[in-house]
């Protein structure tokens, strides 16, 4: 393996604390993260918080609709899930929180969950941050968005997200994946772990220019097989154990594994 995959923590270390709270993105940087990945909205109001739902009940102790709630009534909600632990002062923060946060070099990977709407007030909240450019990746499963972030804050990489269903074959084929980067004008592609993202495919994309990043890795053989593939980064939701596996992996030439 000539080249390690960059770690990054899928909504921080959410494995070991709640996603998408700092809490979880520190606790990533904590494991020896090269990133995080977290997932943005628009709020009623016109803020961006981070959360992955578009409703806050499988999260938080009352479900709300985030985008007619106020980021106020969002931040006055408890995790659920971790109540009566270390985690249960964790509320739902802010983009601008989010990237106060990160540490010099460090990247975050940005999901943007809601549509064309957030993209001024994303500009306004990037353009007040200390962040350089270079360290952030928009993501999204939408093309239209991520051409639209591309044409208006041409600065910053935008990665199209993609995952694969069953038609016959897989869908959408690698050369359809390839065509709509180049069609939107993309930096990279960003794919679930999966087995149509093999040698030739990764060629066909370091052909095309494109940097090629892996969503959601947790298990040994899949950590190997994509970062013999030489990705560009690797996300998952353990990213302590990622760090692990790939510096012995480094250390001693070959593929290992933790269990």
């Amino acid at each position: 393996m000539s080249s390690t995959p960059l770690v990054i923590g899928h909504r921080g270390a959410s494995r070991d604390a709640p996603e998408n709270t700092l809490g979880a993105f520190r606790l990533a940087f904590e494991q020896g993260a090269d990133g995080i990945e977290a997932d943005f909205r628009l709020t009623a109001d016109g803020a961006i918080v981070c959360l992955h739902d578009d409703t806050t009940g499988r999260t938080a102790t009352k479900d709300l609709e985030v985008r007619q709630s106020t980021v106020a009534e969002l931040r006055a909600l408890e995790q659920r899930r971790w109540q009566g632990t270390p985690w249960s002062g964790e509320w739902i923060p802010t983009l601008a929180e989010v990237l106060d946060e990160l540490p010099p070099g460090k990247r975050i990977y940005v999901e943007l969950k809601s549509g064309t709407e957030i993209v001024p007030e994303l500009a306004t909240v990037l353009a007040a941050s200390r962040v350089e450019p270079e360290r952030v990746r928009f993501l999204s499963f939408s093309a239209p968005l991520i051409q639209l972030l591309k044409e208006t804050l041409p600065g910053y990489r935008a990665c199209w997200l993609t995952d694969y269903r069953w038609r016959g074959s897989w869908y959408p084929r690698p050369e359809q994946v390839v065509a709509t980067l180049q069609r939107i004008g993309a930096d990279g592609l960003a794919s679930r772990g999966h087995k149509v993202l093999d040698a030739a495919f990764v060629a066909r994309l370091r052909e095309a220019g494109m940097e090629v990043h892996v969503w959601t890795v947790d298990d040994p053989a899949g950590a190997g097989r994509f970062a013999a593939l030489e990705v560009d980064a690797i996300m998952t939701n353990r990213p302590g154990w990622l760090r692990r596996l790939l510096s012995r992996a480094a250390a001693s030439g070959a593929s290992g594994g933790e269990r």
